[in-house]
């Protein structure tokens, strides 16, 4: 089963079989939040060195990844030929509590459906439309979009697998029909898919819990147990705390091997931030919504419990992008805006004096290179 679902993927690797394509790490991932466009896109800048955000957009247009709603009701990024098992493993789960928000809404099923038939009507032939477009087809059908309604109807139309999100058109959100887009799916025996998840999620955000597991893909407590037992040895299990955490076995001969079994916060940091590197970088700069943070129920491996507000202002979902040391969380940055340059507004969580400041400036400088405009630092 391991050397089925892990011996082959879409995307082109290098030498030593890390990902070397926007293809290849969001294979690795299973899938990455994207809700924010350009945070995803560093995402993926900050794993592939060298890539540009103008490359990102390249490969997104090359069809190597697609966003869609896969699970837990948010957009992620996922393999073209993935997206269909997934709505209908993971997805299919926020489409059964639907009704609710519809009724919210003042939306009944009849109208919710014929939204979808309006849509796959008006991008059929490989068409194209932006979100104001979609939105302008319906209102034209005599469908309201008032409100949440315009933006319900297009998340019901792409979990319902017609539709997808294509790439930007300037700072324009796209949408095309998912069978277009994807003309290839994979199509795995639900016993493969819940592996194929289990073991894509384990092996870039382990070592974790059955629990985070669960919460990551909104799959029920059953489903996740079930999926672990089928990815079989393809998964470990180390105890941390007296509780059982999976991880890709490659860890306990990499990182975790040379190091206590319980320091999984390195073992997370190997997973996402050597992705893509030589060796284990120092420093890195993560954007907002970046995988390495979430995912997780418990983050006091990676944040410090007095600096989750700073992270996470008001508990409210929206991250800040970081500054990573050591698997550590140490400032929040933001990018300021600015023409001609990338301007950058550090807030340290500890002290970074002295020479410590450089390999953030470092970390920053490939932020910077990936926008293609000199970077600007401001330090409190």
């Amino acid at each position: 089963m391991t050397s089925l679902l892990l011996g082959a993927h879409p995307g082109h690797t290098a030498g030593d079989g890390r990902p070397a394509d926007v293809a290849g790490v969001v294979t690795w991932f299973g899938a990455m939040q994207a809700q924010d466009a350009a945070s995803v896109a560093w995402s993926l800048g900050v794993r592939l060195p060298g890539l540009t955000a103008a490359g990102v957009q390249a490969a997104l247009e090359d069809r190597q990844a697609l966003r869609t709603w896969p699970m837990r009701g948010t957009v992620h990024l996922v393999p073209p030929r993935d997206a269909r098992w997934m709505l209908e493993v993971m997805g299919s789960h926020a489409l059964a509590r639907a009704g609710a928000r519809r009724a919210y809404l003042g939306l009944d099923d009849e109208v919710a459906d014929r939204a979808v038939e309006v849509l796959g009507a008006a991008l059929a032939g490989g068409g194209r439309l932006t979100r104001a477009q979609c939105l302008a087809v319906l209102a034209e059908a005599g469908i309201s979009t008032a409100g949440q309604r315009g933006y319900h109807l297009l998340w019901y139309a792409s979990q319902r697998g017609v539709t997808c999100i294509a790439p930007n058109v300037g700072s324009e959100q796209t949408f095309a029909l998912l069978d277009e887009w994807a003309p290839d799916p994979h199509r795995p025996e639900r016993e493969e898919a819940l592996a194929t998840i289990a073991l894509r999620y384990f092996r870039s955000h382990g070592p974790t819990t059955r629990q985070d597991f669960a919460g990551w893909t909104g799959l029920p407590a059953a489903d996740a147990k079930r999926a672990i037992a089928a990815a079989g040895d393809g998964l470990a299990t180390v105890t941390v705390g007296g509780v059982d955490m999976h991880l890709d076995p490659a860890l306990l001969d990499g990182a975790l091997g040379r190091h206590q079994p319980h320091d999984a916060a390195l073992g997370r940091h190997q997973a996402h931030a050597a992705l893509g590197r030589r060796g284990r970088p120092e420093v890195l700069a993560l954007p907002g919504f970046d995988e390495y943070l979430l995912g997780f129920k418990d983050r006091s491996l990676m944040v410090a419990t007095e600096h989750k507000q700073a992270i996470i202002p008001g508990g409210n979902g929206v991250f800040q992008p970081t500054i990573v040391r050591d698997g550590r969380v140490i400032a929040t940055w933001k990018r300021s805006p600015a023409k001609r340059r990338t301007v950058v507004e550090v807030r340290p969580l500890v002290r970074i004096g002295g020479p410590h400041r450089a390999p953030v400036q470092d970390a920053l400088e490939s932020y910077a290179r990936f926008t293609g405009w000199p970077l600007q630092v401001r330090w409190p």
